[in-house]
Parts: structure tokens; C-alpha cells; sequence
């Protein structure tokens, strides 16, 4: 099965990339963009005083690698990336786009995660797992391997395949497996082609209108889909399990508010009985009421940690910073009352903003402390604008935007 996933990989590298496309775009999600990780695993403070260094396990076609090193780059933080990869076709790719765009401090291997322990590579401050585990013969193994590979305090961002919103994706693979499942490669797609365009309308896949990888991905996306030879999803509870198994414990999940089952809820004496759940049982009661989540992404620090890896608004030195938005922009759109509406796969989640959204995004640079955003309202004309008004009303709208992972926190120091 390792020889079988390799031979997938090398002949259908994933996600398609094209290396000329790097003059016109940087690739950035999450997990690994650098404000997550800071804000994550780091409580809102960039490691200091020595080079950064990160690790790309199964880093495939490079999105990871590429965004790591461009994002430390133009960050000014001295970055060692280590990207790690069982195909030499897709690594091919990564380091091609790398090329493209003349970054330095990276370094390729060739090689499976478990085999982490015999090659060598030291303690990382960051590692990227991102659509890895849920391949593996072992996942919690691989997960351990990927632990003992931590430097002390740092952590991991992990992306795994959550099931309910993958719903026909499984149903389309054992057809598959039915009818083509021995035959050549080139075969088994022609025979997905076939497939997809004969499915009944009631067929789980052809409702699933948010999995599109079949359909725009071009071959690639149909084997990796459809085809895969290892492939399965996981719930909230399974996660957690996951992690637990490999040492690790979650730290958040990205878009929080998506695992808030008050965001979908109007019955108060609902929302009231879900509050008394922890927090690991509201974010698997609100995977199984959403119904649509395809991923988890989240960061993980070592069990045996016990820091508060994750940035808080709790003091006035903290400094909000916006991720691919601009504060004053923003703050133009919104008046008093309205509520921030983003799409999320089919549903349209709407998050109410507190009355002072506006004059407080239009303060938020990346650069001003809270103390510094305070006093500004102050001094236009908000005398009455304690710390503790202030922070209540920060509170809500940091909420909101952290909710759905477009604001985070740096800490001095």
C-alpha cells in the first residue's frame, strides 16, 4: 500500500500546480499562514533570538513550503524549511515554485513521515501536517513520530478530512472499487469520468454540491477524490482521540465559529443546555448539527505541554492585526446594528457586530495596541469609554472576526 501511494503521487502530483503561476499569486490558507501559528502556538509572540525552523510533512506540490518560506521572508524572520515528501514528481513541483520565486532556506527530503527518526533532521519550532494523517497505515503513529520531532514548545497545524461534508465521496470510491479497482491507473479514471456522469440525481455525491475536486482539479483531483487507496475522514470525537493517541492535545480549531453551535442555533433554551457541554463536545455537537464540515483544521502543541499556547485580547498592550483585510476599508462597511454575514459551505453564518465595530476597525493597523485604540475613541469623543467598556466591546468584535479566522492577536515581546 506505501509503494501503491508513492506510485499515485509520482504520477498525479496533488494539488495540481503550475510553477509560472508563482509570479502572479502566493498560494495561502491555513493551516501554516504565519499569523496562525504566532497567534496559535506561540501566544502571539514570534519565536526570537534563532532561525525559525519548520517542517513540511508531506508537503506534495509545495503550498505549505512555498507560503512558509514567502511569508517569513517578507516578515524579515530567518526561516529554515524542511519540506518532506514521498513522491519525487510532486517535490519536483515544490521546488520548482520555490526556484520561481528565489527564496532561500529550504531544504527537500525524500521520504515518509515515520521515517522521520532515521533522517535526521533535529527539533522543529513548527510542523505542517496538512491532509497527511488520514493516509496513513498508522495515523497515530505518524502523529507520534511527527511529536518527538517538536522542539520543546512548539506545535503542529494539522488538516484532516472530516466526514459529513464529504458525504458521497465515500459512497463514489466503493463503487469504484467494484468496478475498477484492479484495473491500470489511466483505466480507473476513464472509468470515474464514466461514472460521474451517469449518477443518478439522487446520488449523495451529485447533491454534494461543496466537494468540486472532481470537477476542477482535472485528473489529479479525480484519483485523489475518488480513487485514493487510503483515505478516511474524522469526527470531532476521532480527532481528538488522534491526538491523544500521538501525544498531542488541540489547542483551537481554525474558524472557530463554525464549531459554535450557538451560531446556528436560535432556541435560547437550546443554546443554554449546549453551554453546559465542554468545549469539545459543543464542537462535535455543532460538526453533527452544521452537517457540512468536508475539513478540520486546527494546532496542536505536545500533551506534555502545559502553556496557553493561544493569544488572548486580554490586555491592553495586545495588538490586533487583520489577516488579507484592511481595517479602515472594513470599518466603512459596517453601521451600528449590522452583523458580518460569510458563506460556509451552503450555509450563510451571521455574526452580529457590537455598536463600535466601525470606529474600531478603522484603528486597527497591525501596528496599534489596544491601549492605542482605546485612547483614539477616547479622544473622538467617547470620554465614557472605560477599560473595562472598552474591552467588553473589543471582546465581541474580536469574537466575531477570530471566528472566522480574519483577526489575531500579537503580544510584545
Amino acid at each position: 500500500m506505501a509503494d501503491d501511494l508513492r506510485v499515485q503521487y509520482e504520477s498525479y502530483p496533488y494539488p495540481p500546480r503550475d510553477p509560472a503561476e508563482e509570479a502572479t499569486r502566493l498560494v495561502a490558507g491555513s493551516p501554516s499562514h504565519i499569523l496562525e501559528i504566532e497567534h496559535y502556538i506561540f501566544a502571539g509572540r514570534r519565536p526570537a533570538n534563532r532561525p525559525f525552523r519548520a517542517l513540511v510533512a508531506g508537503g506534495g506540490t509545495g503550498d505549505a513550503t512555498v507560503m512558509l518560506a514567502q511569508q517569513h521572508a517578507d516578515a524579515g524572520v530567518e526561516a529554515e524549511i524542511v519540506h518532506l515528501d514521498i513522491s519525487e514528481a510532486s517535490t519536483a513541483v515544490a521546488r520548482a515554485r520555490v526556484e520561481a520565486r528565489g527564496l532561500s532556506g529550504v531544504r527537500f527530503l525524500h521520504g515518509p513521515i515515520e521515517a522521520l527518526p532515521e533522517l535526521g533532521t533535529g527539533a522543529f519550532d513548527y510542523i505542517d501536517c496538512c491532509g497527511v494523517l488520514h493516509h496513513l497505515a498508522d495515523p497515530a503513529a505518524g502523529l507520534a513520530a511527527l511529536k518527538n520531532s517538536l522542539a520543546p514548545g512548539g506545535g503542529m497545524g494539522i488538516m484532516v478530512y472530516a466526514p459529513f461534508g464529504r458525504t458521497g465521496v465515500y459512497h463514489a470510491q466503493a463503487m469504484l472499487r467494484m468496478i475498477a479497482g484492479d484495473v491500470p491507473d489511466p483505466e480507473r479514471i476513464d472509468v470515474a469520468r464514466h461514472l460521474l456522469a451517469d449518477l443518478p440525481a439522487t446520488n449523495w455525491l451529485r447533491r454534494n454540491s461543496h466537494v468540486g475536486d472532481h470537477i476542477d482539479q482535472g485528473d489529479a483531483g479525480i484519483y485523489d477524490l475518488l480513487l485514493h487507496r487510503r483515505d478516511r475522514a474524522y469526527s470531532v470525537p476521532e480527532l481528538a482521540d488522534l491526538l491523544r493517541r500521538g501525544g498531542m492535545r488541540p489547542v483551537d480549531f481554525t474558524d472557530p465559529a463554525r464549531y459554535d453551535p450557538a451560531v446556528y442555533l436560535s432556541d435560547p433554551a437550546l443554546v443554554e443546555r449546549v453551554r453546559a457541554l465542554d468545549w469539545l463536545q459543543r464542537c462535535a455537537f455543532a460538526e453533527l448539527l452544521a452537517g457540512n464540515m468536508k475539513t478540520h483544521i486546527l494546532y496542536a502543541v505536545r500533551a506534555d505541554n502545559e502553556a496557553d499556547t493561544l493569544a488572548r485580547p486580554d490586555t491592553l498592550d495586545a495588538v490586533p492585526v487583520l489577516r488579507d483585510a484592511d481595517g479602515p476599508a472594513l470599518a466603512a462597511q459596517f453601521r451600528p446594528g449590522m452583523a458580518l454575514t460569510v458563506p460556509a459551505d451552503g450555509l450563510k453564518l451571521s455574526l452580529p457586530l457590537p455598536p463600535l465595530a466601525g470606529p474600531m476597525l478603522a484603528r486597527i493597523d497591525g501596528n496599534r495596541s489596544l491601549a492605542k485604540i482605546r485612547a483614539g475613541l477616547v479622544a473622538d469623543g467617547r470620554p465614557g469609554l472605560d477599560r473595562d467598556a472598552f474591552m467588553s466591546e473589543f471582546g465581541r468584535l474580536y469574537g466575531v472576526f477570530y471566528g472566522v479566522s480574519s483577526m489575531f492577536i500579537r503580544n510584545p515581546g
